[in-house]
């Protein structure tokens, strides 16, 4: 395919040069469409309101063994509008590098040169890095340097060109993506940040100040979000993929009350969907209920979307069903806002036709036509309850968001209670009475919002020589249904399925002293610190420091079930100088849940957590995908059971054994051994 680039096709002779041609004002570039000043006026064309960016020299970024994030996924999309007859109607705009001044509005110049160092790195280098690289979620070339920048700098021209006037909206078809690039890191397939540094020139370098970022790639924009996370000017709402923090990007900070810091409390907005699956209705009821009433307030002066198109129907990495029409629908909605001023930023999207498919949608909308109309639907249980869920959060911040029009619940909501409270209550009494267990007191305010009446002991927990701590969420809850229609439950044949019980079991006849605790959260009121995003991580840091490390016990063993893995892995990174010296044992009951890992940049946790781990995974769990994932655990323990409640029972008496082995000998034994001897 031929590219005729109108920006600058080589930069001083190679890809990776430092220094960059300036690129051209307005006045001076070169459009692909005559100057109607110049022809008569019976020849003059009608004005092209609608831009686009695209190069073929950012396929020069690829992975010889192939990957997810590969370089057809732009030649396609332009491919089909060209096919479409899209591109007839549009004005390529030039397409040149990100300037470094550019990329520092955003970046620190250690992640600047990070990047284009990249540049000089030899086949074996990339080859010896590759672990490296793979941590952070990304693969190098010798041209990363150059197509990343090119992806930026086309973000920021696209950006530029509706903030000027020159045309109403833009598409800026462009790789490799960036809403996943921090201010100090690059990650996730992205280098540079493109959305965020465009957003920056377009406000130091046009009058536009108010700018609205809507994301709905599948994962959630970490890197767009923490860039302006205190900046009440630019408004970032995100709709992702979040899973209790569990789906990439991993961690608290796209949940529901990460709503921003500062000056900037309240502009980040992110509606997280609990599991896979979310399609058209779930999508359309988010807009409707909470990201156009925000938006309206808000009242943009450009809006920009991060698109990624990995919610779309097809895409194997983000399991949704988004279909073209609901992106044209979504696209339509936005195009309301900032008198029209509108500019599509191609963010992931790994399923070729899906992504070709949603962006020419999203094209048609922009250049003017009515999105399809949509089959009737109702949107999910779970994307109700999560909606509902935000819009009582966000309604702290925004007038226009009434969570009462997103309730779902009956009108007999105030005089009930939860099923989740009920089980709370339901497992301290059985652990007072079957184990004489009682409840750890917690004296920060909002750990006890959070956690009262879910943090357990055992009575010997000051002088016992050994603690097992024990992290999990909830059993499972089995229930049969009176009547499929109204949902009522036939509660003689319901029943909860509490997998700790034998686990428990064997702790109290070991003799070991059981820290029990439960990190299913309940919600916020409506005061909250502002440091409660990672509140599983903070509640097991404030319980080491208040707890375990006063009490006698210098043989720990750490044990997580599910979601608590990651409470209990950060944990370990907080505090990992005091876990290495007394913990000798970590088990991860994972699921099929992401599996935690030690950080990569305290060498020595690394180490300990080798040596002293075990992982029970099933077979089919996609981190087998990844090679190096072996070798990031000790001891790897793989069955075919497939669901979590199954495997701690299963794989019990091996934790066991495991657990037995790591113990060094007790103080208690030794003494006994002396008296035994003399």
């Amino acid at each position: 395919m031929m590219d005729a680039d109108a920006g600058p096709s080589q930069v001083n002779g190679h890809p990776g040069s430092d220094t960059l041609q300036q690129p051209s004002s307005a006045s001076t570039r070169r459009d692909t469409q005559p100057r109607a000043s110049s022809l008569p006026p019976s020849l003059k064309t009608p004005e092209i309101q609608v831009g686009y960016v695209y190069s073929t020299k950012m396929m020069m970024h690829s992975c010889v063994h192939g990957h997810e994030e590969q370089p057809e996924r732009i030649s396609r999309i332009f491919d089909i509008l060209k096919d479409a007859s899209c591109l007839t109607k549009m004005r390529r705009l030039p397409i040149r590098p990100v300037l470094k001044e550019e990329a520092l509005l955003v970046h620190s110049e250690a992640l600047w040169d990070k990047v284009q160092a990249i540049h000089s790195m030899t086949e074996q280098d990339i080859v010896d890095s590759a672990a490296y690289y793979d941590e952070l979620s990304l693969y190098v070339h010798p041209a990363t340097p150059y197509t990343a920048r090119l992806s930026a700098g086309g973000v920021i021209e696209a950006a530029l060109a509706v903030a000027r006037g020159e045309v109403k909206k833009t598409f800026a078809i462009v790789r490799p993506p960036g809403h996943h690039a921090e201010p100090d890191e690059h990650m996730g397939f992205c280098f540079f940040n493109n959305v965020s540094i465009a957003t920056k020139v377009v406000q130091v370098s046009t009058s536009i100040k108010k700018i609205m970022i809507l994301d709905w790639d599948i994962h959630h924009g970490n890197g767009t979000q923490r860039t302006f996370y205190d900046d009440p000017s630019v408004l970032y709402v995100s709709l992702h993929r979040y899973e209790g923090g569990y789906f990439y990007p991993n961690g608290p900070f796209g949940s529901m009350i990460s709503c921003g810091q500062g000056p900037g409390i309240g502009y980040s907005v992110n509606i997280p969907w609990p599991e896979k699956g979310m399609g058209d209705a779930d999508y359309i009821l988010a807009f409707q209920k909470v990201v156009m009433p925000i938006a309206v307030e808000f009242a943009p002066e450009l809006v920009i979307i991060s698109a990624g198109f990995d919610a779309a129907e097809g895409d194997t990495l983000g399991e949704c069903h988004v279909t073209p029409t609901g992106y044209a629908h979504m696209t339509h909605m936005l195009s309301s806002l900032a008198n029209g001023r509108l500019v599509v930023a191609l963010e992931g999207g790994y399923c070729l036709d899906a992504i070709s498919k949603s962006a020419l949608a999203v094209t048609k909308v922009i250049l003017g036509e009515v999105p399809p109309q949509l089959e009737p639907m109702v949107a999910s249980e779970a994307a109700t309850e999560t909606i509902w869920q935000v819009a009582v959060e966000q309604s702290k911040y925004w007038k226009n968001v009434d969570p009462k029009a997103c309730e779902p619940l009956e009108e007999m909501e105030p005089i009930t209670f939860s099923i989740p409270e009920l089980l709370k209550a339901h497992r301290q009494d059985y652990l007072f009475k079957e184990h004489g267990m009682v409840e750890v007191p917690l004296m920060s305010q909002a750990l006890i919002d959070r956690f009262s009446a879910q943090v357990s002991c055992t009575t010997d927990i000051m002088d016992n020589d050994t603690l097992v701590v024990f992290v999990h969420e909830f059993g499972n809850l089995r229930v049969e249904l009176d009547s499929v229609v109204h949902c009522n439950l036939q509660l003689e044949h319901s029943y909860l399925v509490d997998f700790s019980k034998e686990l428990i079991n064997w702790v109290t006849d070991a003799d070991y002293a059981l820290l029990d605790v439960n990190v299913f959260p309940k919600p916020f009121p409506k005061t909250r610190s502002r440091h409660q995003d990672n509140y599983a991580g903070e509640v097991m840091t404030y319980l080491w420091d208040n707890y375990i490390q006063l009490t006698s016990a210098r043989r720990v063993v750490l044990i997580g079930h599910g979601p608590g893995c990651e409470a209990l892995m950060e944990l370990m990174r907080q505090r990992s100088v005091q876990v290495m010296k007394c913990v000798y044992a970590v088990v991860q009951v994972v699921g099929n849940h992401h599996v935690p890992v030690t950080p990569g940049d305290i060498s020595s946790l690394r180490q300990w957590y080798y040596q002293n781990s075990l992982v029970v995974i099933p077979n089919s769990h996609t981190e087998f995908r990844d090679k190096k994932f072996l070798r990031k655990h000790g001891n790897v323990l793989r069955t075919d059971e497939t669901k979590a409640i199954k495997l701690i029972i299963k794989a019990l008496p091996l934790i066991r054994d495991f657990v037995g082995k790591k113990l060094p000998p007790s103080k208690s034994v030794n003494a006994v051994n002396q008296v035994v001897a003399a």
